[in-house]
């Protein structure tokens, strides 16, 4: 059954995981634990119970939707500074209660303000795609704006896209190939564009994610000396794991088929993983109806369907990242999926 008005789960959903672990940052405790909890058990078990989806919300534009990115980007930012400073000893939590403090905000960001900052660079303002990119860049993962933007949504399901997961291939081993080939590959797409821009060269895209990546550092070494810069090294390490995880998941085993002509076949709705979970779709802003989005990039996160001819995961997203963790496992539950939808009758 649909839930009719799905903005409000949005929002309650979102906005409640950053105003717990901020509680955390600063009381420790029982707030700590619900942080975390939130992240955790709590969107995988309700996942389970609840076998009601999102409805779509129809039509082109929703100024909702805009205001609850925009509301989860400053929370992003303002949680960075206070996890950062409590990591450092600001609020005097003690050894567990910064392990759990920092596993929820890593999971956060890794998860819900990825989601965020996926939805902002595909937006068409400029301000909210400079806020998207803002948020990568926090987490010291600026350039996956050109590599999503210009290589993944261009060569999604080749051997020419880093972030598609091929068959059989483990998480870890895929982690070392992306993140590299990214950077790698945006940083040549923006230089074959970049000289027809009439910009000066310090508006290369690839000079603001270093510079900016710099001044995060340097911002966590102002908050926390030393501790600062290994909170916040550590805060980008654990979210861009959950980002490569969403990456591997959602694209695993599935390739497009080469043509007659040498090109690949146009991307379609069985190229890419989803997810109808109603937790933590909403939690993840629609991100595991991920096949709707390489078909309509522009198209606003309420508006993102699923249909039959979708591949599905066997469990949530999150659940699935956390099986990806373990190749065997992994390889076991998946395979036999895969190679199902790339069977030519599909």
């Amino acid at each position: 059954m649909p839930v009719q008005n799905p903005m409000p789960i949005f929002s309650i959903v979102t906005l409640m995981a950053p105003t717990l672990i901020a509680a955390g940052a600063i009381w420790g405790g029982i707030w700590a634990v619900a942080g975390l909890f939130w992240m955790t058990a709590l969107t995988a078990s309700l996942d389970m119970l609840i076998s009601r989806t999102l409805t779509t919300v129809e039509g082109d534009e929703f100024p909702s939707a805009d205001r609850l990115s925009v509301a989860l980007s400053l929370a992003h930012f303002a949680l960075w500074l206070l996890v950062v400073a409590a990591l450092s000893g600001w609020t005097d939590l003690v050894l567990w209660e910064k392990l759990v403090v920092f596993t929820a905000a890593g999971l956060f960001m890794g998860q819900v303000s990825n989601s965020n900052a996926h939805e902002l660079i595909h937006r068409p303002g400029r301000w909210l795609r400079r806020m998207g990119r803002w948020i990568y860049i926090s987490v010291l993962f600026g350039h996956h704006l050109s590599a999503h933007t210009l290589v993944h949504h261009v060569h999604v399901g080749t051997k020419s896209d880093p972030s598609t997961a091929r068959s059989g291939e483990s998480f870890y081993r895929f982690f070392a190939r992306a993140w590299k080939g990214g950077f790698r590959e945006g940083l040549r797409a923006e230089n074959r564009r970049f000289p027809q821009s009439g910009r000066p060269w310090w508006r290369h895209p690839y000079y603001a994610y270093v510079v900016g990546a710099a001044l995060a550092v340097i911002t966590a070494a102002v908050i926390g000396g030393a501790t600062g810069v290994l909170a916040a090294l550590c805060l980008a390490g654990f979210a861009q794991t959950q980002l490569m995880l969403s990456d591997y998941v959602q694209h695993y085993g599935l390739s497009r088929r080469i043509l007659e002509n040498g090109k690949p076949e146009p991307v379609g709705a069985r190229h890419s993983w989803n997810a109808p979970h109603l937790m933590s779709s909403a939690l993840m802003l629609n991100a595991p109806r991920h096949s709707d989005h390489h078909a309509h990039p522009a198209r606003a996160f309420p508006a993102l369907r699923l249909s039959d001819d979708m591949p599905m995961l066997p469990r949530s997203l999150p659940v699935m990242a956390c099986v990806a963790l373990y190749p065997r496992l992994w390889r076991r539950v998946m395979d036999p999926h895969a190679a199902q939808w790339q069977q030519p009758s599909q």
